[in-house]
């Protein structure tokens, strides 16, 4: 079976084909392709309040371009969903229907409720009977989720990303409100608590962290201290050195910084100290939502020997 999914991010659009392999009772997901093109829809949304005619075309050949792919491998299934730029554009729901128009495809705008949910879906290998706090940085927002014994206890979504927080766009008020969300549904959970960070930038706070580092079913983790000492050797390089020392996309080199305040900020209010870095974001999640349901009605499916990691 080969699935595709799109992810429409604030800063960037990701696109992945996977082949799931099945054997010995034991389920794979391999990826056989992956494109991540840079098209930041937040910044225009988050300034102006919609996506500009330039970006919309752009978006819409970009879109052409992952139909065709998808075409070419072949895929079973596929899945597009945005998250916050094209939910909060007024022209975002326009746009989506000139896309099924145009192209014959649907895209799902979803809520931050329903992204948090996929992307918790492919966590609970992560997770065992401690607390957890799940920390997913976008562009445009950050999604947060409390766990304990493998129970979600509280989840949220608030207006505060790496692209909005480069516009100045993030309000004191937002900060508030996850500080003292935060707070609230991590006093009473079992001592210490562990953040679970995902979203681009932490796996580059990590691999800049751990150079040459090899990387597999080994648990990545990093402490707090080791985080904001990244973040101040980031930001002693103005953008041209982050992109051309520490050879950082453009699309990355500029919202690195923001990133990582909303990581450490958000672990200093839970009181977690170290960060799991587990390589699954909101396009894995997408994923075995597809794989359920293809596969449902054929049989029970149990996901505790999903190999995530195969290549």
């Amino acid at each position: 079976m080969k699935l595709g999914a799109v992810d429409i991010g604030s800063n960037a659009i990701r696109f992945q084909v996977t082949s799931i392999l099945e054997h010995d009772k034991t389920i794979s997901f391999k990826k056989l392709e992956y494109v991540r093109f840079p098209l930041r829809l937040g910044q225009d949304v988050f300034n102006n309040n919609e996506i500009s005619a330039e970006k919309e075309a752009k978006f819409i050949k970009l879109m052409q371009t992952f139909k065709n792919l998808f075409d070419l491998y072949e895929v079973d299934d596929f899945i597009i969903c945005a998250t916050s730029a094209m939910r909060e554009s007024k022209n975002g729901k326009d746009i989506a229907y000139k896309v099924k128009f145009l192209l014959g495809v649907d895209i799902q705008i979803i809520d931050g409720e329903k992204e948090a949910e996929l992307i918790n879906k492919v966590l609970f290998s992560e997770l065992d009977d401690h607390s957890y706090i799940h920390i997913d940085v976008g562009g445009g927002s950050t999604e947060i989720n409390i766990f304990e014994d493998k129970r979600k206890v509280a989840t949220n979504s608030f207006k505060i990303g790496s692209v909005r927080r480069l516009s100045g766009l993030d309000t004191s008020e937002e900060w508030e409100n996850m500080r003292s969300w935060i707070e609230k549904y991590t006093h009473d959970v079992q001592k210490p608590i562990t953040a679970i960070g995902t979203g681009g930038n932490i796996g580059k706070i990590y691999e800049l962290a751990n150079p040459g580092k090899m990387k597999g079913n080994v648990k990545q983790i990093i402490s707090i201290n080791k985080m904001e000492e990244i973040r101040d050797f980031i930001a002693q390089h103005d953008l041209e050195d982050r992109i051309n020392v520490l050879m950082l996309n453009p699309d990355r080199a500029d919202v690195i910084i923001p990133a990582s305040d909303i990581y450490i900020s958000a672990m200093k209010f839970a009181r977690a100290t170290k960060m799991q870095v587990p390589e699954v974001g909101l396009k894995d999640g997408l994923m075995l939502m597809l794989y359920e349901r293809n596969k449902k009605g054929k049989g029970k499916s149990t996901f505790k020997n999903v190999n995530k990691y195969a290549k």
